[in-house]
């Protein structure tokens, strides 16, 4: 099963892509959600889970927000209608739920953030809101009346009033029901409201989109680390203060010229080595842990041979790009030097097998071990 869009991709990417939105019929014939409802609530009771229950009371035309993770009693004492169940990073701990992403390889796999997946009983909703990142959602499971304002210059004033960042006003120009196999793209900034029509799971593939703010505040912060303590402001030929607590001109001309002097570099180079890591631990719920025995280069090597795999932790994004002959590959914050042959081969099927060992020189082989041992890889099961 592939993803089936309404037109061909380079006129998706040119005409729709973060422009407007997309009702996607079909575009996954005979997809059905690979976890069930009981299954979600179940994952929204683990403790490390990234769970809310959103209800709304109508009468009160009241919206409450509960963060998890659950107990089955909260669960029990839910009414009938009229609330959902949220869960991210979903691909995080579903193997299943993380092979959607497989029908999103025409996009950069560092852009792919996670899967969100909701459960809503009839009525269920978390109102009208926008995005600031482009999203696809799948139906997985029953129905969905999506409505959405793809205007040019929509009203985006937020209530102040609840918990949630709910638009004030929102006017729809368009409205679908979804059924399961049918997305719905919407890029950024588009205001969009869905409500369960009957008991309902939606997948919903988030795209990566850090804020300025998060940019230079990473970027920055990156760069801090690395300054020696001993620069510090200094002022030399400082003249007598003329009034007690006054930050003169001179005081912010010093400052203005040591920040400058000492800010981040903006070449290429060093914006590749710094968004590299960043990518590879950015908006991380969990780091992976380490085994607790090392694999000795014997038993790594027989394991392989017997038909063992290694995958990718859940948790770790990996990221590369070209360097000269070879190629470096993020992962978990930290750079390895890998041939482009093996980088592809671990971001698109994340996992490695004893047909990569064999053709891995030693100091690949070597990296392999490291991998492992460090919790970036694991046995599959």
């Amino acid at each position: 099963m592939a993803l089936v869009l309404p037109l061909p991709l380079e006129c998706f990417l040119a005409e729709y892509w973060q422009r407007k939105p997309l009702l996607i019929r079909g575009g996954l014939p005979g997809y059905r959600a690979p976890l069930s409802p009981e299954d979600l609530a179940g994952l929204a009771m683990e403790a490390d889970s990234l769970a809310r229950l959103v209800q709304y009371r109508r009468r009160a035309d009241r919206w409450n927000v509960r963060h998890g993770p659950f107990v089955e009693a909260d669960f029990a004492a839910l009414p009938s209608r009229d609330w959902t169940l949220l869960v991210q990073d979903v691909d995080r701990w579903d193997p299943a739920v993380a092979s959607l992403l497989d029908h999103f390889r025409f996009l950069p796999r560092w852009r792919l953030d996670d899967v969100m997946v909701s459960y809503a009983v009839a009525g269920g909703s978390v109102g009208a809101h926008v995005d600031q990142y482009d999203v696809f959602l799948v139906q997985g499971l029953g129905r969905r009346h999506w409505m959405w304002d793809a205007s040019v210059a929509p009203d985006l004033r937020f209530r102040p009033d609840v918990p949630l960042k709910l638009l004030t006003q929102f006017t729809p120009t368009d409205e679908a029901v979804l059924e399961p196999g049918d997305l719905l793209y919407l890029p950024p900034g588009v205001p969009h409201h869905g409500v369960a029509l009957d008991p309902c799971l939606t997948l919903s593939v988030g795209l990566r989109a850090p804020s300025v703010g998060e940019l230079w505040q990473a970027r920055v912060g990156d760069w801090a680390e690395s300054l020696d303590e001993s620069l510090r402001y200094a002022d030399p030929g400082l003249s007598a203060a003329e009034a007690a607590g006054e930050l003169d001109d001179a005081a912010i001309q010093r400052l203005a010229a040591l920040l400058k002097a000492h800010a981040p570099p903006d070449d290429a180079a060093s914006l590749r080595r710094w968004f590299g890591r960043m990518l590879s631990t950015w908006r991380q719920a969990q780091s992976p842990e380490a085994p607790a025995r090392r694999s000795s280069d014997a038993s790594l090597q027989k394991r392989l041979a017997a038909g063992g795999r290694l995958r990718l932790d859940p948790q770790v994004r990996p990221v590369w790009y070209r360097d000269g002959e070879a190629v470096t590959l993020w992962l978990q914050g930290r750079a390895w030097r890998v041939r482009e042959a093996l980088a592809i081969r671990l971001c698109e099927a994340g996992d490695l097998g004893s047909e990569d060992w064999t053709v891995c020189s030693e100091a690949e082989r070597q990296v392999f071990r490291e991998w492992l041992d460090e919790g970036c890889l694991r046995w599959a099961r």
